[in-house]
């Protein structure tokens, strides 16, 4: 049996644990513990159970337990302060609180004809930027939001069949900004401009001389900069629910940090904790079209994006993010679509940007979601759109 959970998964037949596609070296106990919690996810683990399973009900001290309880901890990426998967109940024993899924060996997450390949390259300023390439054909670079995780998001239910929509037809690109996943964490000094940085070192890595943008989010910030910047490098741009003004600039923003319902979020100490109610508040805020499975598997990739200072570091960058003076500068056939009921970024920031760059097309649709994923009705329409718009533009493409 294969358990998932957060992320990671736990082979009892191979003995190997694997988080952020790296084997994690765990002793036989330690492996044990993990493999007992994980078979009873959910349910109270007792310490006559712990000790039973693992010890063969030897008597054993509560310092080696406690030993091996924060072993198992480590060996997940987990600590006795957060509990985020194997929570303590006092006086009574442990319990997995991370939702597990069971997999059988045979059962792939992705088609076995499609593999992602990941590998680094450095920005300007020395930064260590991760950047995976799957598929072939057309290339198309993909920049998706601010809180990502290559190997995450590619093994995500949520996600998968998202990303696989798109290396299927071409040489799919995509990357971790600064900050977030595998790519190096946020300074407190870097800015806007670093990130813009990072999307060419990308590119460049890649071998990408003229080529496509699908751009998510704050990410169309860094686009339309580049193409600004960069226009012979760009052959068109399509832009998801993307601003080109943060939201500190925007009406109504926030007069104060604390009124700003996601940096009172990220200080409540519920970050990626999918039974925190503020959590889960945030995450249907920004997918209230997702089902209650759907946000918790979006909590549980957050968690694995980066830590609450690193959110903390992106938002000030990001919110005070505003290129809409490149607007106009933009040459490469462009297509804004935007959802119509979005409330974090409402569908007046992707007509600014439509109305901004000169012939673009713009295509409103009915979502509310903040980014588009398969199980929404507004899903198809979107997919069509954008890969017809990139086929009709793509032999300007290397």
């Amino acid at each position: 049996m294969i358990y998932s959970f957060a992320g990671m998964t736990l082979d009892e037949t191979a003995h190997r644990l694997v988080r952020n596609g790296q084997t994690i070296p765990v002793e036989p106990q330690v492996f044990d513990i993990l493999r007992l919690f994980a078979s009873n996810a959910g349910n109270l683990v007792s310490k006559d159970d712990l000790i039973d399973a693992v010890w063969g009900g030897r008597i054993v001290s509560e310092a080696t337990i406690s030993a091996r309880i924060n072993a198992a901890r480590k060996a997940v990426g987990d600590s006795g302060s957060e509990q985020r998967i194997i929570r303590t109940v006092q006086r009574r024993g442990f319990q997995m609180v991370a939702e597990v899924e069971h997999l059988q060996p045979s059962e792939p997450l992705a088609p076995a004809a499609i593999q992602q390949t990941i590998r680094y390259t450095s920005s300007a300023d020395g930064a260590s930027i991760a950047w995976s390439t799957a598929g072939e054909g057309t290339p198309l670079l993909y920049t998706w939001h601010h809180l990502s995780h290559l190997e995450q998001d590619w093994g995500s239910r949520l996600l998968h069949t998202h990303i696989m929509a798109y290396a299927e037809r071409y040489r799919l690109v995509r990357y971790d900004i600064r900050g977030a996943g595998l790519s190096d964490a946020l300074k407190p000094g870097d800015r806007f401009e670093n990130h813009v940085d990072d999307l060419l070192a990308v590119a460049n890595a890649a071998g990408l001389t003229r080529f496509p943008i699908v751009a998510t989010l704050q990410s169309s910030a860094f686009a339309i900069r580049f193409a600004a910047t960069h226009p012979e490098r760009v052959s068109c741009l399509v832009f998801h629910n993307g601003y080109a003004r943060g939201r500190s600039l925007r009406e109504n923003a926030p007069e104060a940090a604390e009124n700003d319902p996601f940096i009172s979020l990220l200080n409540s100490g519920g970050w990626g904790d999918p039974d925190n109610g503020f959590m889960r508040a945030w995450a249907t805020m920004v997918q209230p079209m997702s089902s209650a499975e759907e946000t918790t598997e979006l909590i549980r990739l957050i968690a694995q994006t980066g830590s609450t200072q690193a959110a903390l570091l992106q938002r000030r960058i990001l919110d005070t993010v505003d290129v809409r003076s490149d607007l106009a500068r933009i040459e490469a056939p462009t297509l804004v679509i935007h959802s119509r009921m979005g409330a974090v970024h409402p569908a007046a920031e992707g007509r600014q940007i439509a109305a901004g760059i000169a012939g673009a097309e713009f295509l409103e649709v009915d979502s509310s979601n903040t980014f588009f994923i398969p199980t929404e009705p507004a899903y198809e329409r979107v997919f069509a759109a954008t890969t017809a718009f990139l086929d009709r533009h793509s032999g300007a493409a290397d």
